[in-house]
């Protein structure tokens, strides 16, 4: 049995090509495959974008600035339509999408919780994200209860990442006209059978609108992405934390930290320099 490469999100240098928009020495991230050398037959399948700003960590395009920052941009604004005063909950929120969701939902006003599952986790979401508030879920024993007393007036937005149980107490505490914006239920990935939901006789109770959606869906809006995100990291004012480990040979474990939550921020394997 032949066994191929894992694919992910990367950035990588052309080497050598004969292919009219794209030349060696270009910097591109796209779809990529889990080795040091890759043959490109087909660009577009691989989704691969030319990086113009070079004055930013080249590793953001894996995150800030690649598919998990149009996933947050997207996400939050189009899908969630915030507005200024609403109550915005975010679940994995230390990760490569939610810490970007905390401070877009500052930006615009809003005030915003998210849960992680460490305290110190915790601590990254309120003293360096900007988070208003943050909570340890493994630490609850009642998550409804927790969302309560964070949310006494319910949420506005939800930001889902995580489904389950936390999908569960989310609908029990929305607010009329909720939106819950859906880009991963990390919770159901490893298990053996899908856990059924509950509680969606909220979703007509409270008039919520819940949509799932990929960054792929948003495409067209990556160049008004680059242009609202730049300036702030470039000023300070949206920071990125990133979890680097180097060598191709410690991307299976690192990748394997993503289930247990032993990741810091966003997961990057550095297979070379340039």
């Amino acid at each position: 049995m032949y066994l191929q490469p894992i694919n992910g999100y990367g950035v990588s240098k052309v080497v050598d090509s004969d292919h009219p928009e794209f030349r060696k020495d270009d910097l591109v991230w796209g779809l990529t495959t889990w080795e040091e050398y890759s043959l490109i037959t087909d660009p577009k399948s691989h989704s691969l974008v030319k990086i113009h700003h070079t004055d930013v960590p080249l590793s953001y395009y894996t995150g800030i600035l690649g598919m998990p920052g149009k996933t947050a941009y997207a996400g939050f604004f189009e899908v969630g339509t915030p507005k200024k005063g609403e109550y915005v909950y975010v679940s994995a929120a230390s990760g490569a999408v939610g810490q970007l969701i905390g401070q877009f939902a500052k930006l615009a006003g809003c005030y915003v919780v998210g849960s992680a599952g460490s305290k110190e986790k915790v601590d990254l979401l309120k003293n360096k994200l900007g988070f208003d508030e943050a909570f340890n879920y493994k630490e609850e024993h009642d998550l409804k209860a927790a969302l309560k007393r964070y949310f006494p007036e319910g949420i506005d937005v939800y930001f889902e990442h995580v489904g389950g149980e936390m999908l569960d107490a989310v609908l029990q505490n929305m607010r009329v006209h909720g939106r819950i914006a859906g880009c991963g239920m990390i919770a159901e990935y490893d298990r053996a059978e899908p856990r059924g939901a509950r509680n969606l006789m909220q979703i007509i109770l409270r008039r919520l609108h819940i949509m799932g959606f990929t960054h792929r869906d948003y495409d067209h809006i990556y160049p008004n992405f680059l242009e609202f995100v730049l300036p702030y990291i470039r000023q300070g004012k949206i920071v990125y934390v990133e979890d680097i480990v180097k060598g191709l040979e410690n991307g299976p474990a690192a990748l394997a930290g993503l289930y247990n939550g032993r990741n810091f921020g966003k997961q990057v394997v550095e297979v070379a320099s340039f």
